[in-house]
């Protein structure tokens, strides 16, 4: 192996790139990306994902010459490689391995003898061996563990937290080869400050990431569940789990909306592996069916609240705050709050959403909905969801912008209790 590493990172997306850009503080980078507008606009200095301040950007670009191309050609004098793409899943649940299969081609038409691949993509185990590096080997036509080597570092990327930055987690890594997963696991420690867990397979560092977005599914799914017995008992759910939280090994999470790529799409891919080796995963099955649901029991709620106060609920004016599937980040990908929306279109076709993180262009385009970036002045609506819990949202006087008579419903709980109707 080549110990003078030059990093190519495949794929430059909420994952790929603030890894590409810390990969460039200590070591000649360079970021691939099939998308030349993204290309384009990074190189610009700007980062659209915000997951990379334009100003640590731009001093990756001038200082350290991180570099981001859409040609091939310009990582082939690269000797490790970081495969950063997504993995989502179909219509009906399944995984799609199409992007990661792209990428292992890329790969194979660059990969030199003693270069090392890693995958960072979350995967079942067994994918990098069985699915990713025949490909690599059949276009490249090098042999694994014997002209080219890889290794497992599952991303760790929280889309808009500015605390889990990448630099600062713990990062899990391996190799096939013990000589290998050292090396992997030293160019990983060169720019992490938090260091790194070695695991002694690829397939159990694969296993390692599902199961961390798989158990938040199943635990969330858990507080979805009390959600609905205790709103059908007529008790607060959070003040209940306030109450247990003063237990010392009660686990604290809120019930809420699952979506985003990671925890809304990662158990499904565990799913299916195991019921190819004859396992039913009925809780993982059980979770995934319930979190899947929340959004149009939100709407259903609110417009059950609606009917009780009297409020028509065909044609009424509803205000949605908030489509990203987080908070504070402009990531729309698997969001929930589309549920909300398309319960309360069978009713009617009034309906606000505003939000002034997401870009009206992609939701547009991913989900046919027009947005708002800004209030519309002067409007007042009979029913308010407040989906997400962006900062913007915390100083409105949500009262004010409704008719009489009209319902707000609470799905983050950041609400205070005297304005509200509902909440999960």
């Amino acid at each position: 192996m080549n110990k003078d590493t030059k990093i190519a990172v495949i794929g430059l997306g909420y994952v790929g790139l603030p890894l590409a850009r810390l990969f460039s503080t200590k070591f000649p980078t360079v970021g691939y990306d099939l998308n030349s507008a993204r290309v384009s606009s990074l190189m610009a200095g700007h980062d659209s994902t915000l997951e990379v301040d334009d100003a640590l950007l731009q001093e990756a670009i001038s200082k350290h010459g991180f570099r981001c191309t859409d040609k091939i050609d310009d990582i082939k004098d690269c000797n490790f490689y970081v495969v950063a793409v997504p993995t989502p899943v179909d219509a009906n649940n399944r995984p799609d391995l199409s992007p990661l299969q792209g990428a292992s081609r890329v790969v194979g038409q660059v990969i030199g003898r003693g270069d090392v691949v890693v995958y960072e993509s979350t995967v079942y185990p067994g994918v990098t061996e069985e699915e990713c590096l025949p490909i690599i080997e059949q276009v490249s036509g090098l042999k694994f563990n014997t002209d080219f080597f890889a290794g497992y570092s599952p991303e760790r990327i929280n889309p808009g937290d500015k605390t889990h930055t990448v630099e600062k987690i713990k990062k899990v890594t391996s190799g096939s080869t013990p000589e290998v997963a050292d090396y992997v696991d030293d160019v990983y420690n060169a720019v992490l400050t938090n260091g790194t867990h070695k695991a002694p397979s690829i397939k159990v560092a694969e296993a390692s990431k599902i199961i961390e977005n798989s158990q938040r599914d199943v635990n969330i799914a858990f507080m979805n569940e009390l959600a609905k017995i205790f709103n059908a008992m007529g008790i607060d759910t959070h003040d209940v789990i306030d109450a247990a939280a003063s237990k010392w090994n009660f686990i604290k999470l809120s019930p809420g909306l699952v979506g985003g790529h990671c925890i809304g799409v990662d158990p499904y891919y565990l799913i299916q592996k195991a019921q190819l080796y004859g396992v039913m995963p009925r809780v993982m099955r059980n979770a995934r069916r319930l979190n899947d649901g929340m959004g149009e029991y939100v709407a259903n709620q609110t417009i059950k609240l609606m009917n009780k106060k009297g409020v028509m609920v065909k044609d009424a004016k509803v205000l949605i705050l908030g489509i990203t599937f987080k908070e504070n980040c402009p990531d729309v990908r698997n969001t929930k709050v589309v549920d909300i929306y398309s319960t309360f279109r069978e009713y009617t076709p009034n309906i606000t959403v505003f939000d002034p993180w997401a870009s009206p262009e992609r939701v547009k385009r991913e989900y046919g909905i027009d947005i708002t970036g800004s209030l519309p002045t002067g409007q007042r609506y009979d029913a308010i969801v407040l989906a997400v819990a962006h900062s913007q949202f915390t100083g409105l006087d949500l009262r004010q912008l409704l008719n009489p008579g009209g319902v707000i419903y609470d799905v983050k709980g950041i609400l205070d209790r005297e304005i509200i109707d509902g909440r999960l």
